[in-house]
């Protein structure tokens, strides 16, 4: 199997961000955004899809909502880069993840038509270090620039830390699954013969 890696770099007036990619890695993360939660964030998303993800990620007209946007628009182009032409995936999967009173699932089809659902029930206008609407962004500019299809939806939940967490998890391990290896596919898993 050939190596599914990728090195990303983008670099605006606004921002400098590097994202490295190792899909077939062990859940190795190095994440530096200056942003503690978005941090958090981005390494349960490696952990949990057990990716390896190195993430630097520097301001350069110090606002927060452009690193933000650029952070995840990087990591989402790197990851897509990574998966090729995605033959011998497994290609769907879905993941259902609690986090205490919290209840997340996602659902992926790796195919390379963008189209995303996002619901995150968020009710706090900020969650530790980060706005309620730059969270959602975070996930918008993730999910539209995987190149899949994907619908994430927090079901329930009281806490809105909880929730955000749930849902980055439950995407991770339904990647994880979509991304993987299927011993019985032989090339492109669709009856189009691409994606």
């Amino acid at each position: 199997m050939k190596a599914r890696k990728s090195t990303l770099n983008r670099k605006t007036k606004e921002t400098t961000i590097s994202v490295s990619v190792n899909l077939d890695g062990a859940g190795k993360t190095s994440i530096n955004t200056g942003i503690n939660f978005l941090d958090h964030l981005i390494t349960s998303f490696g952990k949990h899809s057990m990716m390896d993800l190195k993430v630097n990620a520097k301001s350069n007209d110090k606002i927060e909502h452009h690193l933000i946007e650029d952070t995840a628009i990087t990591i989402g182009l790197a990851v897509d880069k990574a998966l090729g032409n995605r033959s011998g995936i497994t290609r769907f999967s879905y993941a259902s993840v609690p986090m205490d009173e919290s209840l997340a699932e996602a659902s992926i089809d790796l195919v390379k038509r963008p189209f995303w659902k996002l619901v995150l029930s968020i009710k706090r206008n900020k969650i530790e270090d980060v706005s309620k609407e730059d969270l959602e962004h975070f996930f918008q500019s993730l999910l539209q620039n995987l190149n899949s299809c994907i619908h994430l939806t927090v079901k329930y939940g009281e806490n809105d830390h909880h929730k955000v967490e749930s849902a980055i998890k439950s995407l991770a391990v339904a990647f994880r699954t979509a991304s993987s290896y299927d011993k019985k596919q032989k090339g492109i898993p669709s009856t189009k013969g691409s994606m």
